[in-house]
C-alpha cells in the first residue's frame, strides 16, 4: 500500500474501470411489480407490448361536426356549404353529426370540421371553409400499433410515460428493484451536520451529497454514519454496509497519510479487496475501487468535489448496469472557452465551467481548476469539461464539449 510514500503509480480512468468491472461482473438487479401510478421514475424491467390499436378506431381531435371532406369543396365565408345536421349512426352525402374530442368517428364520415369553421343555421349547418381529408381525426393505431413496443425496457419512465402505460389498460407495472447504497464517511474530524463544529472539525456533507446523487439517478441511499479514524470501526461499518446494501460508498480516508486508513480496513474485511487504488484523474487522484462478498465497494476522497467526480466517473455507471440502463450520458455542447487553462500532463482533468448563451452561441467560462473542497465551484458550473490526460492545457476560444449537469442561462 502506498501509505505515507504517495502513488507510486496511477491507473488511467478507462483501465482502472475495466480491472473493477471484470473482476466484479454486475448484473441488473431483480425486478419487481409495482402499480402504474407509483411507477415515476422507476426503471421499466421490461418491454411494453400494446395489445391493441391506441386509438382503438378513428376518433376526433377536436369539438366539431364529422363530415364527407368532398362536401367542403370550395367552401368560403361569402361561399358557405350547407350540411344537413343528423343524428343516425351513419353520415351520408351532404349531412353532419355533431362530435366531441375523443369521441369515434361514425360510419360515413372520414374528417371533422372544427366548430369555429362552421356557422349553425335551422336544421343544419354551413362550413365557411375548406377541409381535407382525415382533417381533425386521430386514426386509428396512430399512437401505437397493437403488438408495437410501447415502452423499452431500461427507459426511466416519465409522467407521458405512466399517462400511455395507462392508457393501454395496465394497472401495474415492472420495474428495475432500487439499488441499496450504504454511505459511510470516515474522519475524526468530521461532525453530523446540525451540530456545532468546532474550529478544529468539519460538518459532513458528503454523505448528503452522494445521498442527493443517489437518489436523481433511482437509487436508495442507507446512512451508516460517522467512522472514526480507527481499523476496527471502519471494517465494522463496511461488514454492516455490505450486509444491508448492494453497494458500499466511503468518503474519507483513502490517500496516503497516516490517517488514512480506509483501504486497508476493506482488504482487512476480505478478498479481493482493494483493485485500483491511485487514480490519473483530477480532482479524485486518491480514488480506490474494492470488491467485496461479490458487492461493489468505492473509496472516494474526503474533499467534497473530489467525490462528488468520483461519484460521477465511476459510481453513475455502476448504478445504471443495476438498473438495466445501458447508456445514459449527460447532455452535451460544443462551447467556446473564455479563457486559457492549464493542466497536468499525466491526468485528466475535470475543469467546472459555467455555460452560457449570447447572440446564439455558447461560452464555457472556467470557474476554478484547483480547490477539491470548494463546494462553490459546482454551485457556480452547469457543467464540466475533460482535458485529457496528454494536454498541457486548453486555448482561450477553443471549441471544447461541455458535459451538463444544470441548466444553461441567457446572457
Amino acid at each position: 500500500m502506498p501509505r505515507l510514500k504517495g502513488f507510486e503509480k496511477l491507473t488511467n480512468i478507462e483501465e482502472a474501470f475495466s480491472v473493477f468491472s471484470e473482476k466484479l461482473k454486475a448484473k441488473r438487479l431483480k425486478s419487481v411489480q409495482i402499480p402504474v401510478g407509483k411507477a415515476f421514475g422507476r426503471i421499466l424491467a421490461i418491454d411494453v407490448k400494446a395489445d391493441y390499436d391506441l386509438p382503438r378506431s378513428d376518433r376526433s381531435a377536436v369539438d366539431g361536426y364529422a363530415i364527407k371532406a368532398q362536401n367542403t369543396f370550395e367552401a368560403s365565408q361569402f361561399n358557405p356549404k350547407r350540411l344537413r345536421l343528423t343524428e343516425d349512426e351513419q353520415v351520408h352525402e351532404n349531412e353532419a353529426r355533431q362530435i366531441w374530442t375523443g369521441n369515434p368517428l361514425p360510419p360515413g364520415a372520414d374528417t371533422v370540421v372544427m366548430l369555429e369553421h362552421t356557422r349553425r343555421i335551422r336544421d343544419g349547418i354551413e362550413v365557411l371553409t375548406p377541409v381535407t381529408l382525415g382533417e381533425n381525426v386521430s386514426k386509428r393505431g396512430e399512437d401505437v400499433r397493437k403488438g408495437e413496443i410501447a415502452v423499452g425496457a431500461g427507459t426511466r419512465l416519465k409522467p407521458h410515460h405512466i399517462g400511455l402505460l395507462a392508457a393501454l389498460g395496465l394497472t401495474h407495472v415492472r420495474v428495475v428493484e432500487k439499488p441499496e447504497v450504504a454511505l459511510l464517511s470516515t474522519g475524526n474530524e468530521l461532525v453530523d451536520p446540525g451540530c456545532r463544529a468546532e474550529s478544529n472539525q468539519l460538518v459532513d456533507v458528503n454523505r448528503l451529497i452522494i445521498s442527493c446523487m443517489c437518489s436523481e439517478l433511482g437509487a436508495k441511499a442507507t446512512d451508516l454514519g460517522i467512522a472514526k479514524d480507527d481499523i476496527d470501526e471502519i471494517s465494522a461499518r463496511i461488514l454492516k454496509g455490505l450486509e444491508e446494501a448492494d453497494v458500499v460508498i466511503i468518503t474519507g480516508g483513502t490517500s496516503v497519510g497516516h490517517a488514512d486508513l480506509v483501504p486497508a480496513a476493506v482488504n482487512k474485511v476480505g478478498d479481493p479487496g482493494v483493485v485500483v487504488h491511485g487514480v490519473a484523474m483530477r480532482p479524485g487522484m486518491p480514488t480506490a475501487l474494492a470488491i467485496l462478498l461479490g458487492k461493489p465497494v468505492f473509496m472516494l476522497p474526503g474533499n467534497p468535489v473530489a467525490a462528488m467526480i468520483g461519484f460521477e466517473v465511476f459510481v453513475r455507471p455502476l448504478l445504471f448496469k443495476l438498473l438495466g440502463i445501458e447508456n445514459d450520458p449527460r447532455p452535451m455542447l460544443k462551447a467556446k472557452l473564455t479563457h486559457r487553462v492549464a493542466s497536468v500532463l499525466g491526468r485528466r482533468v475535470f475543469l467546472r465551467v459555467h455555460v452560457y448563451e449570447r447572440d446564439n452561441e455558447f461560452f464555457a467560462d472556467p470557474v476554478r481548476i484547483k480547490g477539491s473542497g470548494i463546494l462553490s465551484t459546482m454551485t457556480k458550473a452547469n457543467g464540466y469539461v475533460m482535458i485529457p490526460e496528454d494536454s498541457e492545457g486548453l486555448e482561450e476560444g477553443e471549441s471544447v464539449i461541455v458535459h451538463l449537469f444544470d441548466k444553461i442561462v441567457v446572457a
